[in-house]
């Protein structure tokens, strides 16, 4: 599949943030610029996008007007929620409750040298199962109330939280939201391992806070299967795994997909990897690995169906806004691990989100 040349461009973008790659970005003359920005928009990569245009020039006067409004909103943002996290954090660490804090700003820190030009919706911490009704008490001291489940005492969030990875906490007045984990797969099956009490490691945001995020093989088999959850919808999310990946030697990725085969990512490593060099060249560098990847029908199958999701429509829309739109990010779930006990705990995962 041929990506648009908007979409191309964005993908370049995103490209030239990764550490160490080539900062030289040729623009076409003939690009729908309207589009690139509503693209960008989608895709939650504007601020991405804007610092690698900014810096190459060329863009219109009017998308850049667009663009760059964008990145100054996600910048501020990001400066209001990292101030959120150093609280999130003193509060968690006075109670003696454990947390991680997983993508957002810490992954942005992490992948592109700096924790302002990446779109985060809200801030994702992980903490124990059973410190949930501990945790839920910090979050309303702190001022949150929880919207899913709607405005639910202890007894509700833990039904809710049998079911579900995450809960999602908002403060009245405020633009901040948390979502409260205490899981990282939809299905328990997958990444069983990896918790709260994982080998973690303090990433520095800046302005002198430092968060606890997930350790490199954690944090890899991690993105591989949020981003497979989704089935890669989005850009961002490809974006982000491509540019943890890039700079590491080939031994080390190709270790890593084997240590995320032993945390259970099962199939969503291979997914990421193929879809990420589609767009990134991520495996010229392990093109043993590539072709492994390739043999696998079902990894390959599942790369074809990212890669529908992210590339296939000329306007993207949300899964959720048309009828039938998620069909893909929940048939592709039963395939992200093999056997039929995991397709069938996939079944009752899915068919008890639907009752009340």
């Amino acid at each position: 599949m041929q990506l648009s040349r908007e979409l191309d461009l964005i993908a370049r973008c995103c490209r030239w943030n990764f550490p160490g790659e080539d900062r030289s970005l040729t623009l076409s003359g003939d690009l729908d610029w309207q589009r690139v920005v509503r693209l960008a928009r989608f895709h939650r990569v504007q601020g991405l996008v804007w610092r690698a245009l900014s810096d190459s020039g060329g863009c219109p006067e009017e998308a850049a007007e667009a663009l760059s409004g964008d990145s100054a909103r996600i910048a501020a943002a990001n400066l209001v929620a990292a101030a959120e996290c150093r609280r999130l954090l003193a509060q968690f660490t006075a109670a003696q409750v454990k947390l991680l804090f997983v993508k957002g700003l810490t992954l942005a820190a992490l992948v592109y040298g700096s924790a302002t030009s990446k779109s985060a919706v809200d801030i994702d911490i992980l903490i124990r199962p059973e410190e949930l009704t501990r945790a839920a008490d910090l979050l309303r001291e702190l001022g949150y109330r929880p919207i899913a489940p709607p405005g639910a005492g202890d007894v509700a969030l833990r039904r809710w939280h049998r079911r579900r990875k995450e809960s999602a906490w908002t403060r009245p007045g405020s633009s901040i939201a948390v979502d409260l984990h205490t899981g990282l797969a939809d299905n328990p099956r997958l990444i069983a391992g990896i918790d709260a009490d994982s080998a973690s490691r303090s990433v520095d945001i800046g302005n002198g806070i430092a968060l606890p995020t997930l350790a490199p093989d954690a944090l890899f088999a991690y993105l591989a299967v949020h981003g497979a959850s989704s089935a890669w919808f989005r850009l961002k999310w490809i974006s982000d795994f491509a540019a943890l990946v890039s700079p590491l030697e080939p031994a080390e990725l190709a270790r890593l997909y084997r240590r995320s085969q032993e945390l259970d990512a099962g199939r969503a490593p291979g997914q990421a990897l193929l879809l990420s060099d589609t767009l990134f060249d991520t495996l010229d560098r392990v093109p043993e690995l590539r072709a492994e990847l390739r043999r696998d029908g079902t990894i390959h199958r599942l790369h074809r169906a990212a890669l529908g999701q992210l590339a296939g429509r000329a306007e993207p829309v949300e899964p959720t806004s048309t009828p039938l739109g998620t069909r893909t990010i929940h048939w592709t779930q039963f395939l992200l691990q093999p056997g039929i006990r995991f397709k069938w705990s996939e079944l009752r995962r899915q068919a008890r989100l639907l009752l009340p």
